[in-house]
C-alpha cells in the first residue's frame, strides 16, 4: 500500500496485520481522487480511517488539513506510524472516539469539511454510513462532498433531507457513493 499521487506519491504506508482493517485499495483511491479533482486548501474528514490512507493521500494532493476518526488500537498505531513517516503531524489530527461521540463533537466545535470520506467495515456500512450522512449537513462546507465506500453488491444508502445522492461508481467488489448538500438546504 502506498500514496498514489502528489508530493508523497510512491511513499509506502503500513497497515495492521489481520483482517480488522480493510484498507481502500490503491486502485479505488486513485479513482476516488481522479473523480474529486483538485483538493487545494480542502479540509478532509476520514471516518473509520483504518490506516489513514485517504486523509494522507488528500494531504499529499494539496489538502490543508485532515481529521481521522478511528477507535481500533491497531489501526491507531498504523495511522501514527504513517503520519510520522510522512511528517504530517502538523496537518493531521486523530480523533480516537466512537462515531456517535466524534461526529457531534466535531460539529459542536464548528468544524466544516470539504470532503467527508467514510469506509466502515462493510458489515456495519448501513448503520455507520447512516450516522455519517445524518451528521453531514452540520459538517460539510459549502460545495462539500460525502463519499461512502461500501460493497458493490449493496445499494447506496438513501440520503436524509438536505443531501442528494449524485453518482455511484463501482470498482470490482467496491462501490463509492457521492453525496452533496442540496442547494438551499438548511444546516
Amino acid at each position: 500500500m502506498r500514496i498514489i499521487g502528489g508530493k508523497w506519491g510512491g511513499r509506502a504506508l503500513v497497515a495492521p496485520r489481520g483482517d480488522a482493517v480493510r484498507p481502500t485499495s490503491d486502485r479505488v483511491r486513485e479513482a476516488l481522487f481522479n473523480v474529486l479533482g483538485v483538493l487545494d486548501d480542502a479540509d478532509v474528514l476520514d471516518v473509520c480511517a483504518g490506516t489513514g490512507a485517504i486523509g494522507l493521500e488528500a494531504l499529499s494532493r494539496g489538502a490543508r488539513a485532515t481529521v481521522a476518526i478511528e477507535q481500533d488500537r491497531h489501526a491507531l498505531r498504523a495511522i501514527a506510524a504513517n503520519v510520522a513517516s510522512l511528517g504530517a503531524g502538523a496537518t493531521h489530527r486523530v480523533v480516537a472516539l466512537d462515531l456517535r461521540r466524534a461526529l457531534p463533537t466535531l460539529a459542536a466545535d464548528g468544524r466544516r469539511f470539504h470532503l467527508i470520506f467514510c469506509d466502515p467495515p462493510w458489515a456495519r456500512a448501513p448503520e455507520l454510513g447512516r450516522l455519517v450522512l445524518d451528521a453531514a449537513r452540520q459538517l460539510l462546507a459549502e460545495g462539500g462532498t460525502v463519499v461512502l465506500e461500501h460493497a458493490a453488491r449493496d445499494v447506496s444508502p438513501e440520503p436524509p433531507a438536505g443531501l442528494a445522492l449524485g453518482q455511484t461508481r463501482r470498482y470490482g467488489d467496491t462501490a463509492l457513493s457521492f453525496y452533496e448538500l442540496e442547494p438551499g438546504a438548511p444546516e
